[in-house]
């Protein structure tokens, strides 16, 4: 069984675990680079991108998160779209700069804006739609060499697969669906 670690300095680490649970995989909760040593890939959830990155530098984090992306499959949502892309704008902010990709933060709109959309057209298999629960989401202005979208939004893509990489503008720890979490644990199993 594969354990899939959970980035657990902020955000709804807790929601991923139980839906990793669910898919059939083992969450472990890492915060420190030993912990994410032992771990066979990495989920970033959502929260809140600047503070992520300043809790990263205050645990030693953000080089170790770096080569590990390097090496094994990472996940990330919301703002931990937002940690792997290359190009952040709105403002412009530091990252991991690990999946050729330019987003914008907070594009649709403020907390108020928060929705939950049902999508169709999507390519996870099955004819059944979707549910994507958006929460002051980043919008993937630009898709990269080796980037393949997997669903869209108001014609922007929302879940993009990388290869080895995944990641999500919303949140889909948040849904009874599995599918997205299956996903990456399929990148992961050998």
């Amino acid at each position: 069984m594969a354990t899939i670690g959970i980035l657990a300095l902020q955000g709804d680490f807790a929601a991923h675990a139980g839906a990793i649970r669910r898919a059939g995989g083992r969450p472990m909760e890492v915060r420190t680079a030993a912990e994410l040593a032992a771990v066979d890939g990495l989920i970033i959830p959502g929260g809140e991108s600047t503070t992520m990155l300043k809790l990263m530098d205050y645990y030693g984090m953000f080089e170790p998160l770096r080569e590990f992306g390097r090496d094994k499959p990472v996940f990330g949502t919301c703002a931990g779209a937002i940690l792997l892309a290359t190009e952040v704008m709105n403002p412009s902010q530091a990252s991991l700069a690990l999946l050729d990709m330019a987003v914008e933060r907070n594009a649709y709109g403020r907390q108020l804006d928060s929705r939950v959309a049902m999508l169709s057209g999507h390519q996870l298999g099955g004819d059944e739609e979707l549910e994507a629960v958006f929460i002051r989401a980043p919008i993937i202005r630009r898709v990269g060499d080796g980037g393949v979208i997997l669903a869209s939004y108001q014609s922007t893509p929302v879940l993009v697969d990388f290869g080895r990489h995944l990641v999500a503008t919303f949140h889909p720890e948040l849904s009874a669906d599995q599918r997205v979490h299956s996903l990456f644990l399929e990148k992961v199993r050998p």
